[in-house]
């Protein structure tokens, strides 16, 4: 059974060792590195846990380290709106792992935080994750034509929300 806990329970060994992978830095923000250091994951977990990253999660499939996910709110008058992202090691890809932890994140949202909207970009070659927010009831906004560059190429960006019911 999937579970959210404090990103902090994780090891920086245990981040390092999924998050050093280029399938997965590939979607994330280019803030997310690659090669994926322990002095990287070290730093990762210094930001989450002083909240600077939001509300930041562990998964755990049992005991067994699994990626990350987190929710950032938004301030001003997006005050009602949160960012989610959320990233699984390779090994745990194709088990619906994704799917569960959005599910998750979106009741923490409206239920603990009182949001009233996620939403989610999207690189276009990222169709795995549309296909995960798609089935989670995520609905396709925007495409903001060439707003992405990922190592030296220019992308097309997938806007996608969800609303409280």
């Amino acid at each position: 059974m999937i579970q959210l806990r404090n990103v902090n329970t994780a090891t920086p060994e245990e981040i390092q060792k999924l998050a050093n992978n280029h399938a997965i830095a590939v979607n994330l923000r280019d803030a997310f590195p690659y090669p994926y250091t322990v002095e990287d994951a070290v730093t990762y977990l210094e930001l989450a846990a002083n909240g600077v990253l939001g509300h930041v999660f562990g998964i755990y499939d049992n005991d067994t380290f699994v990626g990350c996910c987190s929710l950032i709110p938004q301030n001003d008058v997006y005050r009602i709106n949160a960012e989610i992202g959320y990233w699984i090691g390779e090994p745990y890809w194709g088990r619906g792992y994704a799917t569960d932890v959005v599910r998750q994140c979106l009741k923490f949202a409206f239920e603990e935080l009182n949001l009233l909207r996620v939403y989610a970009n999207i690189c276009e070659y990222n169709i795995g994750s549309m296909k995960v927010l798609e089935k989670v009831g995520f609905e396709k906004e925007a495409i903001i034509k060439s707003s992405i560059m990922k190592e030296g190429k220019i992308f097309d960006e997938h806007l996608y929300s969800i609303r409280k019911q």
